[in-house]
């Protein structure tokens, strides 16, 4: 029949050839794979590669003298607002775009690097903002004083206003939230007259408190330091004539009537050099001095070249002391009450809360206390309470009535 039925399965059998749109379909699907194993290998190598095929930068390249010149002819007017497309140099317009100097780097494949750098002003254009002195001072440096705030005088160094304006009252100030919430001030004195006293407190005293040193203590910078270290705003105890002086008697360097200005002068300043970083002046005792405007016109008028607030304890009804603050620009604050006048701890607390009560009518209260050991106890347990109840206790310095703030 002329078949291939009766030959033995898979011998002497022909394999037919394939037809030729199959062999172009095979040299298609060949070609396609080959690009595809081409562009895989090309991005492979791109990402692997450091640089891959990424466009090196350009270099930027220095003009001689003379082509300086030819691209200082074709350099464009600043004001026009039109970039150079010079090849090559550096050029440096003498003015400004829109109170910027330029500095255009023209690089040798054309691409053009423009830097703009702050030019001073010359009065005309927007107005900049000044926002102030900068209160605080950073806690590293707490211990140690700021130069510029300090002049030599014959008693030591004094506090003073910086040149920019920086007051001391601003540079040793403990920061706070700057919140309209309810804000206490609580200011411990009679540190540095007891060695025990003065370390209970400074250890045992939460950072928040102020705390006065009194000028007739002992070892005062050091204590000083310790306290600036563990975040204290601090202020300076200066002795000042009682009525009941001299049965009463304040101390040495006392501020008294019969002085004159001379003499009281002196021995201020002999008291405020003897230590450093203190926002401002408190009194001790003082009730007949601070009543009388003769005698306290002249320490007034030195605390406010100074740059120091003053504080009164607020001992004695009859103090000119807001008066002539006012005068004479010194940051004042009156102490709302003394909390420990009763030397238990119970009674401490309960006067403590009343200061609160004060504070939560007005917004801000100050209060005022010795270093006693029933004082430090109580005071550091009811602020920790009082902080729970969203209050806040900032230094002094943040509540005094500041001139500059008016």
């Amino acid at each position: 029949m002329g078949t291939d039925l009766n030959a033995p399965l898979g011998q002497n059998r022909r394999v037919k050839p394939a037809p030729k749109r199959d062999r172009r379909r095979l040299i298609g699907y060949s070609l396609v794979g080959i690009f595809a194993v081409c562009t895989i290998g090309l991005s492979a190598w791109n990402v692997i590669s450091p640089d891959g095929l990424r466009r090196q930068p350009s270099t930027p390249v220095e003009a001689t003298p003379a082509e300086h010149a030819q691209m200082a002819d074709k350099a464009p007017n600043p004001t026009s607002g039109q970039a150079s497309n010079t090849r090559g140099g550096t050029l440096k317009p003498g003015s400004a775009f829109s109170g910027a100097n330029v500095e255009q780097t023209l690089t040798n494949d054309g691409a053009t690097v423009t830097k703009f750098t702050p030019r001073q002003r010359d009065g005309s254009g927007p107005a900049l903002i000044n926002v102030g002195p900068t209160r605080g001072q950073d806690a590293r440096m707490a211990a140690l004083p700021n130069d510029d705030l300090l002049e030599d005088d014959k008693a030591g160094r004094l506090p003073i206003i910086g040149a920019d304006g920086l007051r001391p009252m601003d540079q040793y100030a403990r920061p706070w939230s700057g919140a309209r919430g309810t804000r206490i001030s609580l200011v411990v004195g009679g540190l540095g007259l007891s060695q025990t006293g003065t370390q209970k407190a400074i250890r045992d005293l939460p950072p928040d408190v102020t705390l006065a040193f009194a000028a007739a203590g002992n070892s005062l910078q050091r204590w000083m330091q310790e306290a600036r270290r563990g975040g204290h705003e601090i202020l300076l105890q200066i002795p000042m004539e009682p009525f009941d002086y001299p049965d009463n008697d304040p101390g040495p360097n006392a501020l008294r009537l019969s002085a004159g200005a001379t003499k009281n002068l002196a021995a201020l300043h002999k008291s405020m050099a003897q230590i450093t970083n203190y926002t401002g002046i408190m009194n001790y005792l003082g009730g007949r001095f601070l009543s009388d405007a003769d005698a306290l016109e002249p320490v007034m008028r030195d605390l406010g070249k100074r740059g120091v607030l003053f504080l009164d304890d607020g001992t004695s009804a009859q103090s000119l002391s807001g008066k002539l603050a006012g005068a004479f620009d010194v940051p004042h604050g009156f102490a709302d009450m003394t909390v420990d006048s009763e030397l238990s701890r119970s009674a401490i607390l309960k006067k403590l809360d009343e200061l609160e009560r004060i504070a939560r009518r007005n917004g801000t209260a100050i209060g005022v206390a010795s270093a006693f050991d029933e004082s430090v106890a109580a005071i550091a347990q009811w602020v920790g309470e009082a902080q729970g109840r969203g209050i806040e206790i900032v230094g002094v310095s943040a509540l005094v009535k500041d001139p500059q703030q008016r």
